[in-house]
């Protein structure tokens, strides 16, 4: 999928790119990392690749804010099981991104990015082992984004108001969502003129105000002036670790640091109950996201048939995707395609991806099922979730806030190998 190097990149027309306010804009999308927070659901697959809202995939977000804030310049930087996210990206069509210049780009892995040798490599090491490549391009403005959390945001906002008062750097922020943990995310406090002044990276102890949501917009002289003497300051075999490592209180420090806050939904998905609770709030209204006539979330699917709802099924306050056939009841549920429901079988507050089978008899609940898994019994998650890996074949019940892994047939007596902690 890779479709440039560096001599590519520095044979470009000049004066190509996106402009906002006169100023070139480089999006960069960050879709690396294992995810080992979701455990099993990304075990076979890159985040950014997980299934969402049935018909979805969690890079749609992130890619189709780029689409309507009229950002075509987009580089996708991989890392982890790349063939799952590049069978989907189809070189940017989905998003209009398939262009002659410019366009959707992806950037595998490759020895000089040194991500896999570093110790405590992140994603500041990403912008660093590519600044040749940024430096190449020449922008004015690099747009550094997450590629696994649900929102819609016009970015172009964002950039405007960066350039206005003259950041080095503007993160957007969010007051934390209902039911999250202020310490998995980097905390700010923020003058009334907008200047970060405090940031505390995944704090022990939180003071609270507003969290980060892993959206930069960055003035790239400093981005790659500070990257580089990040690099030049940091011991031989140590990496320059995530954004609030060292990258994002280097900004604070020097008082380029603004925030913009973010006026809508946003959550990050990285962990089961988050990933279900987010489905819920689609379920319930809270999120609209998927609902905004004039921003819609654009992806790339296979077609397949309508789904079709037997006499006896009973469906109510869910999403039922095409391609799905269900007979039994499904309630506060979301199916994407081509799952399969029996007769007799019951799913509750549970999300079951692309080609799962729900058995006559079986009953499912609080859980994630992924795809082409079998359940034959009972899986309740209690009060967390139940996860189960792909292929898995569940035989016998499976209980609480666990993990099954993929392809694994649990029967009685089998225990998870896989838990919430990863």
């Amino acid at each position: 999928m890779a479709r440039f190097s560096s001599r590519s990149l520095s044979s470009l027309p000049a004066g190509r790119g996106t402009r906002v306010v006169g100023k070139k804009v480089l999006v960069l999308i960050l879709a690396g990392g294992k995810g080992q927070r979701l455990g099993v659901l990304t075990q076979e697959r890159a985040k950014p690749a997980l299934t969402f809202g049935g018909t979805y995939r969690l890079i749609d977000f992130a890619l189709s804010n780029c689409m309507h804030s009229g950002l075509s310049d987009v580089w996708v930087l991989e890392e982890y099981q790349l063939h799952t996210l590049n069978d989907h990206l189809t070189n940017g069509r989905p998003w209009d991104l398939d262009r002659t210049y410019g366009g959707l780009e992806v950037l595998p892995p490759s020895p000089d990015t040194l991500t896999g040798t570093l110790e405590d490599a992140g994603n500041a090491d990403a912008l660093h082992a590519n600044r040749h490549l940024i430096r190449s391009y020449g922008p004015d403005v690099v747009v550094v984004l997450s590629a696994d959390h649900v929102y819609t945001l016009d970015y172009g906002d964002v950039i405007r108001h960066h350039l206005q008062v003259g950041a080095g750097v503007t993160m957007v922020t969010t007051d934390l969502p209902a039911g999250e943990d202020a310490r998995r995310f980097g905390n700010v406090a923020v003058t009334r003129s907008g200047r970060v002044k405090r940031f505390d990276y995944k704090p022990d102890e939180p003071r609270g105000g507003p969290i980060t949501t892993e959206v930069f917009v960055y003035d790239a002289p400093a981005l790659l002036q500070t990257l580089d003497d990040l690099r030049r300051d940091t011991p031989a075999g140590k990496g320059l670790g995530d954004f609030g490592h060292a990258l994002i209180p280097a900004f604070v420090a020097a008082k380029t640091a603004h925030a913009f806050a973010l006026d809508g939904y946003w959550l990050d998905v990285g962990l089961p109950g988050a990933y279900l609770r987010a489905h819920q709030d689609l379920l319930s209204g809270r999120s609209v996201v998927l609902d905004t006539p004039d921003w819609p979330i654009l992806s790339s699917s296979i077609p397949r048939m309508p789904a079709w709802l037997a006499a006896e099924a009973r469906v109510s306050d869910s999403l039922i995707s095409y391609g799905c056939r269900v007979a039994g009841r499904v309630t506060r549920s979301v199916l994407s395609p081509g799952v399969t429901v029996e007769a007799g079988a019951v799913i509750e507050d549970t999300v079951i991806l692309r080609d799962a089978i729900i058995r006559a008899g079986a009953h499912v609940r609080r859980a994630v099922v992924d795809e082409e898994a079998v359940i034959a019994s009972r899986v309740d998650g209690g009060d967390g979730v139940a996860v189960i890996g792909a292929r898995a074949h569940i035989a016998a019940p499976v209980r609480g806030d666990v993990q099954v892994e993929p392809g694994r047939r649990w029967r009685r007596g089998s225990r998870p190998t896989v838990t919430d902690d990863v």
